[in-house]
């Protein structure tokens, strides 16, 4: 028996970075690029490594290349580490894991650009392992199962923002109060119809991340030390999405766009935000259009008008600067297999 399942990129559309603080936010799922996973019987456990899992290099510049491009760990660690928490999940269910295994992934989501490369592979894994052994996990509960393996066993900040949009998909309006996430352990999860969103766009830059790790630790002992001005940010965050899910609903996508601005602008204001992540926002600007981070760096949601010579003008402005953008694919056209036809393929 053969099994493969995926998870999606995605894109932080506002509201973020409240997430891990209480707050509220809405996301879209990014099926341009997607982590894959599969697992199959075997005599023993083995983890097989994707491409970018690299230990041979034909020159040290090759190396040193690949090093700034992915860190020093790809995604095995991810794999291992959500694989011993699912047992841990299901041992406290009293469900005995049996059965030997391997496993292997590869994934075309860009690497440390905010686009969620690193908990699409943890998701994935655990839907993979889920069918493999045949347990059910409720859908509120999985991102917090999914977000305890980097935040709990690998020590990475992270919120769940990411790992709720990546289970549920489409486009998600999420609110995270604090008395219900105490009370359920997850938080408000309302799936919001995609087609009522403005025209978007992701534009990203490899040689931009600024890992999320580094973002939520600062805001996080900020945070913890009642900085007024960081209080008052997650609070404003939270309040633009909970804004921008209503004129959604009323039909008004268009208008979110400023609030898009000043969702950017307020973190500016509190974060330092690199000269090149700058320009990434700064460009959209300049063509008319909207933006603000996906996540914590290295990639922008922008939404415009429509106009595709408007696209057209942003495309030739982010190419002028090595940036990459594409129009997201947040609806799946159809399925085989479980893959969304128009996903690229890995």
């Amino acid at each position: 028996m053969m099994i493969e399942r995926c998870a999606y990129a995605r894109a932080g559309l506002i509201g973020n970075p409240s997430d891990g603080y209480f707050g509220k936010t809405i996301a879209v799922i990014v099926r341009n690029y997607q982590a894959r996973v599969t697992m199959y019987e075997a005599p023993r456990i083995i983890i097989r490594g994707g491409h970018r899992d690299r230990l041979e290099f034909s020159s040290y510049s090759e190396f040193l290349d690949d090093v700034h491009l992915n860190g020093y760990y790809g995604g095995v660690r991810l794999i291992k580490a959500a694989i011993k928490k699912f047992n841990d999940w299901c041992a406290a269910k009293d469900i005995r894991l049996d059965r030997t295994f391997a496993i292997e992934y590869d994934t075309n989501v860009p690497v440390r650009v905010g686009l969620a490369g690193s908990s699409a592979i943890v998701t994935a894994t655990i839907r993979a392992l889920m069918a493999f052994f045949h347990v059910e996990i409720p859908k509120p509960v999985l991102p917090g199962l999914i977000l305890s393996v980097e935040l709990e066993e690998l020590g990475i900040g992270a919120g769940l923002q990411d790992r709720v949009i990546q289970v549920y998909e489409n486009a998600v309006f999420m609110d995270f109060e604090k008395a219900r996430m105490e009370r359920d352990g997850y938080g408000l999860y309302e799936p919001l119809d995609p087609t009522l969103l403005p025209p978007l766009f992701v534009a990203y830059h490899d040689n931009l991340a600024e890992g999320t790790e580094l973002t939520h630790y600062d805001l996080r002992s900020r945070f913890n030390r009642g900085e007024q001005d960081v209080l008052d940010a997650i609070q404003h965050w939270a309040d633009l999405a909970e804004q921008s899910r209503i004129l959604l609903q009323d039909g008004k996508g268009m208008a979110i766009g400023p609030l898009m601005n000043e969702a950017f602008d307020l973190r500016a204001s509190l974060i330092r935000i690199s000269p090149g992540n700058m320009e990434l926002v700064r460009r959209g600007r300049e063509q008319g259009a909207f933006t603000q981070f996906c996540g914590s760096g290295g990639a922008i949601i922008g939404c415009y008008d429509g106009d595709p010579a408007r696209l057209r003008r942003l495309r030739i402005s982010y190419a002028e600067m090595g940036a990459e953008l594409i129009v997201p694919q947040i609806q799946a056209v159809s399925k085989t297999n479980g893959e969304a036809v128009g996903a690229i393929r890995l």
